[in-house]
């Protein structure tokens, strides 16, 4: 018994001293904050951490992430992070044309992930026709949730609305029953993503392919101004922002969100993320709130949350070896689906465990089943430059009630001509 205790001792000493030798120090950038978010990615960094490695995190405030510049200056200023977190296109490039990018396509092949991806997930991660992102979950960047409890006070039933015009009908059989209709953040962030969701709601996937998908001469289509499916978008933008109440100014998304799950509003339209909010404070799905899509809309942006990794020179092989055992952890179906329960979000995988899906995620997957029903993310799809462009006008407008959607296509059309022409 002694001997093979000895035995047993020796082998779990050889083991921790392998683990030892590698182990890796590695740095992580993000831009998440709220509970939910730390919570998901905790959910990847504590696993990583129980294989020996360390991770400092370099995080800032969502605003100031910009469309990832800050990645780029730390990549310029020669202390890049080993781990990232963006999904702008262009930000890989810049990575990989310093010749520090790294794909994970073959590594996916390998572990089995690639064939489990849904078509949104697998169009996503590719960085011109290379996969270069390790996608962590999947969200709708314009979805509604609603107070199921304001909403019976008030009267209204939203799944029972089957166009943007019959849910702005109960308007103010809302605000007479004391609620707030539609909550309403202020910062370009929040002014952005609303923009381009009407734009694949309202003006369709063909207007918002025109919009912001870059051709071979790197710009969008400029006939898209003269769509009506834009003019549109940006009525439907104006509708929304309009009966905002008066502390939507500087207010950022969580706190938007909030104010329906205190009951101040009856609902948010947002990216799906907010699920995650709501599950922060203990609500119950069909219970306490529920998710429709935009009543009518035409079709949904897809955002896939993902990560990049680093190769190249600066990145030693125990730190590489380690970075894909973050890859490994992010795309496993059960990681992932744990992921995706605190974040709000839907797994990246079809074979996730059924059991962590729910009615929302069941909702999302349905929908990006549909042929020609979503479109990608602009920072996926377009140019930076145009996309930041869009935002500062959007917020522009929303805060601006004398602006017509004339002066605002005006806007976008001279921002168009200054990044293109």
């Amino acid at each position: 018994m002694k001997s093979v205790l000895k035995g047993v001792y020796l082998a779990l000493s050889m083991s921790v001293v392998s683990m030892a030798a590698q182990a890796a120090d590695l740095t992580m950038f993000h831009s998440w904050s709220n509970e939910s978010e730390i919570a998901a990615l905790n959910v990847f960094v504590d696993a990583l951490k129980a294989e020996g490695h360390t991770i400092k995190e370099l995080a800032i405030p969502h605003e100031q992430s910009g469309a990832g510049g800050p990645i780029v200056a730390l990549v310029i200023a020669g202390t890049p992070p080993n781990i990232f977190l963006t999904g702008n296109a262009d930000v890989y490039r810049d990575i990989r044309d310093h010749g520090l990018g790294q794909t994970v396509g073959e590594h996916f092949d390998k572990i089995g992930a690639t064939e489990n991806f849904p078509p949104a997930v697998r169009e996503a991660i590719k960085v011109d026709g290379e996969v270069r992102k390790i996608p962590s979950g999947i969200h709708i960047d314009g979805m509604v949730y609603y107070n199921m409890e304001v909403a019976k006070a008030a009267g209204v039933d939203p799944t029972s609305w089957t166009s943007f015009d019959e849910m702005f009908a109960d308007m103010e059989k809302v605000k007479a029953a004391g609620y707030n209709f539609m909550a309403m953040g202020g910062n370009t962030f929040q002014a952005g993503y609303l923009f381009h969701a009407l734009m694949a709601g309202i003006g369709g996937p063909d207007v918002y392919k025109k919009f912001y998908n870059v051709d071979a001469g790197g710009k969008p289509d400029a006939t898209v101004f003269e769509e009506q499916g834009l003019r549109d978008a940006i009525e439907a933008f104006r509708r929304i922002t309009a009966q905002a109440d008066e502390g939507w100014v500087n207010r950022q998304w969580n706190e938007s969100t909030n104010t329906v799950i205190s009951g101040k509003t009856l609902m948010h339209f947002h990216g799906d993320w907010m699920k995650g909010q709501w599950k922060a404070n203990e609500k119950v799905l069909g219970e306490d709130y529920n998710c429709i899509n935009l009543p009518g809309t035409k079709a949904l942006s897809v955002t896939v949350d993902a990560m990049g990794i680093l190769g190249g020179d600066p990145v030693s092989p125990e730190q590489l070896e380690a970075e894909f055992e973050l890859a490994s952890i992010a795309v496993d179906p059960v990681m992932n689906a744990e992921f995706a329960s605190h974040k709000g979000s839907t797994p990246v995988r079809t074979d996730a465990p059924v059991e962590k899906l729910d009615a929302c995620n069941k909702l999302v997957l349905d929908s990006l089943a549909k042929d020609n029903f979503w479109v990608l993310n602009p920072f996926y799809v377009s140019d930076s430059d145009w996309i930041n462009s869009v935002w500062n006008t959007m917020f522009t407008f929303q805060g601006d009630p004398s602006m017509t959607t004339d002066d605002a296509v005006a806007m976008l059309k001279d921002e168009y001509d200054a990044i293109f022409n």
